[in-house]
């Protein structure tokens, strides 16, 4: 129980900004360990994200209350998985060498290609969070995306090489993940996502309070809870085999790229699904 204790009290400590005050013994064994709570901290992240939103659209019109909901959620995890799109996109859209790119990433400065990137992500996500308050997301669903997309990091971990073998923080600590410890962090992602759908229809309406605005229905809410963590992984796993492709392998970076892309792409599925079905 206590090694459980402290490998979530890692996993919320390394991925947000959550008060968690506990001295941890930072060992890659625990960071590891805590890779199964990765979704955990998805639902934390995605609750908070929520509420703040319900409060926001009661008091403000939808344009700003998403923009402080999408300021929240960079906020709560300190731009960690940002940054890590914006060096990806500085490597990868150099178009150069292997070993070019790799260099380019692990630069501490941020080049054209990963401003352009970090800004149109951000133009991208905002604008979803806005169609999807005006449409009246239903209950909970916006615990999806943050969710799904962390357990796809840990699937990352374990189905591709790292880039740099042992170098860097993700080879010291992340080296050595099994698809044992995916499957352990796909299960909690998966019990999560049903509790969620099954306390859906007990809560309070979306954000914007309201429920049928463009003809939601039940149908609606099923086929998200079913599609996104299939959208989830189809979306991280193309993306995942290009940049081992071109990098052999992964990188610290590339995680983070790979969930705010997730996120990204959860979030249009769900505008998908309430404006076009």
């Amino acid at each position: 129980m206590k090694m459980n204790v402290q490998a979530a009290a890692a996993a919320f400590q390394f991925l947000t900004r959550f008060p968690v005050k506990m001295t941890l013994d930072y060992t890659p064994e625990l960071f590891r360990r805590s890779t199964r709570f990765y979704p955990l901290v998805g639902l934390a992240v995605g609750l908070t994200v929520w509420i703040g939103g319900a409060a926001a659209s009661y008091l403000l019109p939808p344009l700003p209350a998403a923009v402080l909901m999408l300021i929240l959620w960079v906020g709560l995890t300190g731009g960690l998985h940002l940054d890590g799109w914006m060096d990806t996109a500085d490597g990868l859209l150099s178009y150069r060498s292997r070993e070019r790119m790799l260099e380019i990433m692990k630069d501490s400065r941020v080049g054209a290609m990963g401003v352009m990137a970090c800004v149109l992500l951000l133009l991208l996500k905002a604008s979803l969070i806005y169609s999807l308050l005006l449409g009246g997301l239903p209950p909970l669903l916006l615990l999806l995306p943050p969710v799904w997309s962390r357990w796809f990091m840990v699937h990352a971990m374990a189905s591709w090489p790292m880039a740099r073998g042992k170098e860097g923080l993700a080879g010291s600590y992340f080296n050595g993940m099994t698809r044992k410890q995916s499957m352990e962090s796909f299960l909690l992602a998966a019990g999560l996502t049903l509790i969620a759908a099954l306390l859906s229809p007990l809560l309070p309406y979306g954000p914007a309070g309201i429920w049928n605005y463009r003809g939601i229905t039940w149908l609606h809410a099923g086929l998200a809870w079913l599609l996104l963590p299939l959208a989830a992984w189809a979306a991280g796993w193309w993306a995942g085999r290009r940049m081992d492709a071109k990098l052999g392998g992964l990188t610290g970076d590339t995680y983070g790229a790979l969930n705010e892309g997730i996120e990204t792409v959860l979030l249009l599925v769900l505008t998908i699904l309430i404006y076009r079905f």
